[in-house]
Parts: structure tokens; sequence; C-alpha cells
């Protein structure tokens, strides 16, 4: 394949795109947006579950499309492969996957983490470490030189992709070393749980909570780390959302701030980013970022407060986990892997009013 990488020929360029388990929740997205990506054309979706049936019986958005679910075990080759498929999956299939595309997406924790070491802490071990190295975090506002003609592409959590959003520019401007304390809360809806998130995540069990459900030692701060070259004390709570990761962060810098040094940090991080956008306490309802503002979208909202009498430094950050915490994020990566323009795809900015996100 010869993608261009130039304007024109990034406008004109189409690819071939095949999904592996797309009949989840983050497949549905990947779906949704492949069908109305200029430059791609879907070539197969699988599910082992679904085989035969129509894509739109499974994915409402996408009713009246001709795609049916396919067996997973032959694939033809296409350029990109996205797999979304759980955790362990893709490691055990990778030299597979290969064959069939030059690049392949990973939205599983598979190739998220540089170093076998790591996959011993925080996961279960791994298959095929000597993919690790090669494989590149796919979050383009951190990671966008390396992004490019990239190969393996690793999904980032939604976790972690929120609170690295919210926290990297204030260690890209000098504001905090990596010694400084660090307390991250997240709330989460329930589509993070998957399509088959079992009793917790029913409606039941998930309408009307709070609930803690991971107070320490989330799997998603190894990313945080990884990245921010600190550590975090990071608490998860499941609350009454479908789509929605929001992130707030206490912060406790070594030397004074001003809020001048936080836009200056966070504008000259973020300013000509395409897919985030700045709430800091502005005028109207929503001063400062909420998930149901970004809620189908690919769009990051990150905004903060200076609490002087305190010495605290508190960070807001809002994504829709399945978008710009997967599918979006996934998109987005490959756009700037195969040298496509950066939105393409992507350019839906939300809806308003709706209901709960």
């Amino acid at each position: 394949m010869a993608v261009g990488t130039d304007a024109t020929d990034a406008t004109a360029e189409t690819v071939t795109a095949s999904i592996i388990g797309g009949s989840g929740f983050t497949g549905g997205e990947l779906l949704r947006l492949l069908a109305g990506h200029p430059n791609v054309e879907i070539a197969e979706v699988t599910s082992r579950s679904k085989a035969g049936k129509s894509v739109g019986s499974v994915h409402p958005p996408l009713r009246g499309t001709d795609l049916r679910f396919t067996e997973p075990d032959d694939l033809e080759s296409v350029d990109v492969l996205f797999a979304a498929t759980p955790h362990g999956v893709s490691m055990g299939q990778i030299d597979e996957f290969f064959e069939i595309a030059d690049t392949v997406v990973d939205l599983s924790a598979d190739f998220r983490l540089e170093t076998a070491e790591q996959y011993e802490e925080w996961y279960d071990g791994h298959s095929a470490p000597e993919y690790l190295e090669t494989a590149e975090y796919a979050l383009p506002e951190i990671n966008r030189d390396n992004l490019e003609g990239a190969e393996l592409i690793a999904g980032g959590g939604c976790n972690a992709t929120a609170t690295i959003l919210g926290l990297y520019p204030l260690f890209e401007h000098d504001i905090l070393e990596g010694g400084e304390q660090v307390v991250v809360d997240v709330k989460v809806g329930s589509s993070e749980g998957g399509a088959g998130g079992g009793e917790a995540s029913s409606h039941p069990e998930r309408s009307g909570v709070v609930r803690p459900y991971a107070p320490t030692g989330h799997r998603h701060e190894a990313e945080i780390q990884q990245f921010l070259g600190t550590s975090v004390a990071f608490t998860c709570h499941a609350v009454d959302m479908i789509r929605g990761a929001s992130a707030t962060s206490h912060v406790f810098p070594s030397g004074p701030v001003s809020k001048g040094d936080l836009w200056q940090a966070y504008r000259g991080c973020y300013e000509d980013e395409p897919f985030v956008r700045m709430a800091a306490g502005g005028s109207g309802v929503y001063r400062y970022p909420e998930p149901k503002s970004v809620a189908g979208t690919n769009l990051a909202e990150v905004g903060f407060e200076l609490d002087p009498s305190n010495k605290r430094i508190v960070v807001f950050s809002a994504i829709d986990n399945m978008m710009k915490g997967s599918a979006g994020q996934a998109v987005h990566a490959a756009n700037v892997a195969l040298g496509l323009e950066e939105t393409a795809g992507l350019e839906f900015t939300g809806l308003h009013p709706v209901g709960a996100p």
C-alpha cells in the first residue's frame, strides 16, 4: 500500500480495514466511525457469537448496511486491522494479525506497556514480549511523532487517557517534576464493563450508584506512571451514566503557581490539538469538563482551578470512554500512522441537550 503524505493524496487515499471482535460496544463504535470515514473501505467484521448476522441487528446505528459478521478464522488481507478483543487475545495472535495486515491497531491492554516486567506486575505476564518495543501508544497528543508510520498501535485505557490528558501539561511545562503528591479520582460509565459487563453493570445494580470499584491498584496506573513519570494515588468509581470517564486530579506542587502559568501550560500543549478543548471556569452551566458534553465524540475536555489556600491545583478532564478512550483514539492514531487527515471520520462534535451520557 502506498499511502500519500501530502494533503491531496491524503484526501484521495483509500485503505481497506477489518475489525476483529466487532460485536461489542467498542466494536460497534469502530464500525460507526469507519463506515463514515472518507478514506476507509470496511472489508470484514468478525464475531464468533454473531457470525452470519447483519451488523445492524447488533448495532442499531448501522441498520441498513450490507455488512454481516463473519468467523475470524479466514480473514482476507487488508491494509489495517483493528482488534477489539479482550485482554490476552491479541498477544496470542499477533503473528497471525501481521500476516493479514501491514498495520495492526489493538484496542486491548496487550501492548500498552513497554516491558514484560510491567505486565508481570500489573497483569498476568505477556506471551509476546518481543512486540512491546515496537508498539506505539495510540494517543497522538503525547505520541504523534512516533505514531507516524507505526505498524503496531496500542490503544490506551480510558481511565488512563482521561488522567494523562489532564495532567500532561503540568509535567511538560515543568510545573510538576515528578515527586509531588497527585491524587486522582475517576468516575466512569457502565459501558466501560463492555457488552458482557456482568452483574455489577446490570441496570438494577448500577442505577443511582457512586460505587468505588477500584480504590487502589487499578491497572491503568501503570500507563499513567509510564507516560507522566510519576506515581499517582488513583481511585475509580462506577457511577450512573452509560458513556464517559471524568477524572478529578488533586495536585500539590512544590512551588508557587499562578493561573497564568496554568493557562500557558495548557494552551502550550493543546491550543492546536483538534480533539482537546478547554473548559476552565467560564460562564454557563458547563463551566468545567463534563462527559455529557463530549458524548459520542473524540473530544477531550480539560480544565483546572487553583486553590491558593491549600497550595493545590484541581485538574478536571472528561472523555467519552468508548470514543476518545477507545475507538475514536484508535481511528485518530490510525489516521496519523497511515498519513491520512487526522480528523477524518471523527468530525462529530456532539449534541445538546442529551440524556444521561
